[in-house]
């Protein structure tokens, strides 16, 4: 007897329930720190084109810190360097968390989304360097539109009232995972300084510790605080971008769960620094850095240099060709299946959607184009545009689908036997079978009272007085 064809993978099938509960706390939160980070880009611009435009850029170049360890900085390179190092540590626990419990912990089903998010990172910076090759500009922003933003991407979806599947929103977010892994990746590789060993043995060194710690099952934030600022400021003064430290921080927490617990460690910090992250520290980053003056040439500009034009192709068509061909060809040369309930034009539409390149691909544009500020602040404005342009298409394509959407969102949501849990994640369990039966019996003996006095009524009207 033939052994029976194993059942073949399904490219955005369904989560299980733990992970889908997991994601959507997450996105919750992520929702919530993209709509305050899409308040703070406008509020931004505003600040940056009106008559108060001087007390921008005065609060933005306002220095503070001790000289004397180096720390120096203006408010604007507080919010890059300081701000987004919450936002990097979340980031780390969050890749952590995929590699051991998450889509990325087993080999064959983290092929899928993590092709896809390199093809998503190549295809715009080869978008970008054929732009600037041809039109003779500056290949150094190549890395500018290689970032997703998830907060904003997730704010876009706020916006238009999309109800995406869980399928298409924890693709989205694993996506997000991996980009924030490869743009950490080119930021220490390719945008460090000259290096200061003496500092960067000492961060090392800190590092240790705080994983000594850790392992030592040492607690209290008194103890991780203080440790953390100071392997930042040696970090920073090492040269290495100072966000790897809250990277690294991120990756030393443990995520897995052990007999009892109900969150691992770092899915504990990870659920009270997540608002931290997403509502102070992101939000204040845009602020500081995406208030760049409007004008129609400002704008003329963005399509017509090489480098700015690079940046909004890159975002626009490299991001979503990126998405959608390396997910196409994962799945035909992985023979996986795509899940029946979606189609292939809600990948596109979700490739587009990435092209939303906001918080990262702002810092990258700083750090690319460090000793020149007017290409700093357009480059900025190509940022700003292209992922304008990516939001919009995106949120055209999603509207043609809503349907589709709502359907499944309301499926998966559904919980006639009112016990907690979808209906959906509850078909194999005989407990579940057995309570849907007694209401339905219940119900059909309601019907059947109301039928029997409707019948008496009816006879009562009919006799003879």
């Amino acid at each position: 007897m033939a052994a029976p064809s194993p059942t073949p993978r399904k490219v955005l099938g369904r989560l299980s329930l733990p992970e889908r509960n997991y994601v959507a706390d997450a996105l919750r939160t992520e929702t919530v720190g993209g709509v305050l980070l899409l308040l703070a880009a406008v509020a931004a611009l505003i600040w940056a084109n009106t008559p108060l435009g001087d007390s921008y850029t005065a609060v933005s170049d306002f220095h503070i810190g001790p000289a004397s360890l180096g720390l120096d900085l203006s408010i604007e390179h507080w919010a890059a360097d300081g701000l987004l190092a919450i936002f990097f540590f979340v980031a780390g626990i969050e890749l952590k968390r995929e590699l051991v419990a998450g889509e990325l912990r087993d080999p064959k089903a983290a092929a899928l989304p993590v092709i896809a998010a390199l093809c998503g990172m190549a295809m715009p910076a080869l978008v970008y360097l054929a732009v600037t090759t041809i039109g003779g500009g500056s290949a150094a922003g190549w890395a500018v539109p290689t970032a997703t933003d998830i907060a904003f991407a997730l704010a876009v979806l706020a916006v238009i009232g999309t109800s995406l599947p869980s399928a298409l929103r924890a693709f989205l977010l694993t996506l997000a995972v991996v980009d924030d892994l490869f743009a950490i990746l080119i930021i220490a590789v390719f945008f460090t300084d000259d290096l200061n060993f003496a500092a960067l043995g000492g961060a090392i060194a800190g590092l240790a510790v705080f994983w000594l710690l850790l392992r030592k099952g040492v607690r209290g934030w008194f103890v991780y605080v203080p440790l953390a600022l100071v392997v930042w400021g040696l970090m920073y003064n090492s040269g290495v971008h100072a966000t790897i430290a809250g990277v690294a921080m991120g990756l030393m927490l443990r995520c897995s769960r052990r007999e009892g617990e109900e969150q691992s460690p770092g899915e504990h910090i990870e659920h009270l620094v997540r608002p931290l992250s997403a509502g102070i520290a992101v939000p204040l980053f845009a602020l500081f850095s995406a208030g760049v003056a409007v004008t129609g040439e400002s704008l003329s500009d963005v399509f017509t240099q090489p480098e700015t034009l690079g940046v909004v192709l890159g975002l626009v068509v490299g991001k979503a060709l990126g998405i959608f061909g390396g997910t196409w060809l994962a799945a035909r040369f992985t023979k996986a299946e795509l899940n029946e309930d979606l189609a292939w034009p809600d990948v596109l539409a979700l490739a587009t959607l990435a092209g939303i390149g906001f918080t990262v691909s702002l810092l990258i544009g700083e750090l690319a184009f460090s000793g020149d500020a007017a290409l700093t602040d357009q480059v900025k404005a190509s940022v700003l545009m292209g992922s304008l342009i990516a939001a919009i298409l995106a949120a055209v394509l999603l509207k043609r689908r809503v349907r589709v959407y709502q359907a499944l969102a309301a499926e998966e949501e559904r919980d006639e036997d009112m016990s907690g849990i979808p209906d959906i994640y509850e078909q194999d369990d005989p407990a579940y079978h057995l309570r849907m039966a007694a209401i339905y019996e219940e119900k059909a003996a309601e019907h059947r009272r109301k039928a029997e006095a409707a019948g008496v009524s009816s006879d009562g009207g009919d006799s003879p007085a």
